[in-house]
């Protein structure tokens, strides 16, 4: 069948075959090395990520690293030495049981006035992810992001097929000639992207093995708003004033000094 071997003869057949056996290797060798290529290149970039949030997490106070279970008084005074990533705590899990024996109040879908759903995860940095019937993860900004941002004059989403890692950059606003650089609660691949008048950003196809201990639920969620609101209320104060039952406006970058309302941005989205 094959040239060099004894009794073989060219035909047309034989011209036929071999073409198609040599274009079918050709496409699976090219195949492999644009996986090999694409692989490499989501190992670096991944790479890059980890690198500069553990950058940016060393840049952060003491108090800006405070533990979410000292936020719900289970381990007060308690500092994240784990760059917000519970899921490698080996405390972690500990605490958790100490809450659930606490007893802690009832979830709710509604602080000072801001809607923060009970069925999702909330990330630090101010994004939420909402887990699909399908399993798709929809990741979008909570409340206080929102009214913090308004309505920004450009977004730089990723494109379908990207990948993210957690605490990685999962798109960019601009405001005001400011860059916000939003972190991404999950880890995975893009299948969709939506935007700001769609009322999330991101779906995505999580890898099976991340897990999402890092994210708030639950009751924990109202302590660390609350805390986030005291901290714009220094930041702001009293220009953005919570007092009395007060709401924050729906676009602070409006009603507030620029260098007051970029530092409050560099704080909220951890990009210190």
């Amino acid at each position: 069948m094959f040239p060099g071997i004894n009794g073989f003869h060219w035909t047309v057949g034989h011209v036929i075959f071999l073409g198609a056996f040599f274009a079918v290797l050709t496409i699976i060798g090219t195949t492999l090395v644009r996986a090999w290529l694409r692989t490499r290149k989501d190992l670096a970039a991944n790479r890059v990520e980890a690198l500069r949030w553990a950058a940016d997490f060393g840049d952060l106070s003491p108090s800006e690293r405070a533990c979410r279970h000292a936020m719900t008084e289970t381990a007060r005074g308690r500092v994240c030495n784990n760059r917000f990533d519970c899921r490698v705590c080996e405390t972690h899990p500990k605490l958790v049981v100490l809450e659930a024996e606490r007893e802690a109040g009832p979830a709710e879908g509604e602080i000072f006035g801001l809607e923060f759903p009970t069925d999702r995860l909330y990330h630090r940095g101010h994004t939420w992810a909402k887990t699909e019937p399908g399993g798709e993860v929809i990741v979008g900004l909570d409340a206080l992001a929102e009214r913090l941002a308004g309505k920004p004059d450009g977004v730089e989403l990723p494109q379908p097929g990207e990948r993210l890692v957690v605490n990685g950059t999962a798109w960019k606003m601009r405001k005001l000639g400011t860059e916000i650089r939003v972190l991404s609660p999950v880890e995975g691949e893009v299948l969709e992207t939506g935007g700001p008048s769609a009322g999330w950003y991101l779906k995505i196809k999580p890898d099976s093995s991340a897990g999402d201990a890092h994210l708030l639920r639950g009751a924990e969620v109202r302590p660390w708003v609350m805390r986030e609101l005291e901290r714009l209320q220094l930041a702001f104060a009293p220009t953005a004033s919570l007092a009395d039952g007060g709401v924050l406006s729906e676009d602070l970058s409006k009603n507030v000094p620029r260098d007051e309302w970029e530092l409050a941005c560099g704080e909220m989205f951890l990009n210190p």
